[in-house]
Parts: C-alpha cells; sequence; structure tokens
C-alpha cells in the first residue's frame, strides 16, 4: 500500500529522494482522512522550506490542512497539474499527485523519518 522506498512523516508526508532531490506529497492515509480536495496552495519555486514547518496546504470539502516540509531545501519545482485536478491527491496520491520536488540541503534530515513499514505501524495504531 505504501511504496518502500518512499520516507514518512508523522503528519502524512511522503517523500522520495533521487540524488540531491526530493519529491514530496501527501499520503493515501491523508487523502482518505481530508476527503474530496478542491485546491491546493503551494510555495513557489526557489523558495526555501525547513523540516516541519508548512509549506503549503490542502483544501477538501471538510477541512483546510496544512502540509508539513519532510525535509528542508529549496523548491525546484511545483506540480502544475495540481492547479487544474487538485483532486488527483485523491486518486493517486504517491505517484501523479506529488506536490513539490526540493533539491535537500540537509540529508541526514532523511534518517528522523518513518519507513513504509513503520508508517503502516503507525497509521494502523491511529485507527
Amino acid at each position: 500500500m505504501y511504496p518502500e522506498n518512499f520516507r514518512y512523516t508523522k503528519e502524512h508526508e511522503w517523500v522520495l529522494v533521487v540524488g540531491d532531490t526530493g519529491t514530496v506529497g501527501i499520503t493515501d492515509h491523508a487523502q482518505q482522512e481530508l476527503g474530496d480536495i478542491v485546491y491546493v496552495d503551494l510555495p513557489k519555486p526557489g523558495a526555501r522550506i525547513e523540516q516541519g514547518k508548512s509549506l503549503g496546504s490542502v483544501e477538501s470539502v471538510k477541512a483546510v490542512s496544512d502540509v508539513y516540509a519532510p525535509v528542508s531545501g529549496e523548491v525546484l519545482e511545483i506540480n502544475p497539474a495540481l492547479a487544474d485536478a487538485p483532486e488527483t491527491l485523491n486518486s493517486d496520491p504517491h505517484g501523479a499527485a506529488w506536490l513539490v520536488k526540493i533539491r535537500l540541503s540537509t540529508p541526514d534530515e532523511l534518517a528522523s523519518l518513518m519507513s513504509a513499514a513503520d508508517y503502516q505501524a503507525y497509521v494502523g495504531a491511529e485507527k
């Protein structure tokens, strides 16, 4: 259910790191909790973000929820498809609906994130 090559946060974000770039999104659990997603607010490319700080928000018919950065760095790119189709977060949260790509400034931060198995146990304990 949760890709093994991703790392996860307790706030329900994921990051996939390739080289010095991390692709960030929200987890399937997060989109289920939010319900139908209608709007995504993301930072501008070039913005500097810090691990654990808000990098934007996701708005659903139920609530607005902050998205927290799983890693620190510079925003390289945002997912342009989400502006026109934010509901993609409901249908493909671990794939097409990535939020931002970040150049990692502190790769050591990855050690503080959960593996897929740890995250699955974490969300299982939440229910």
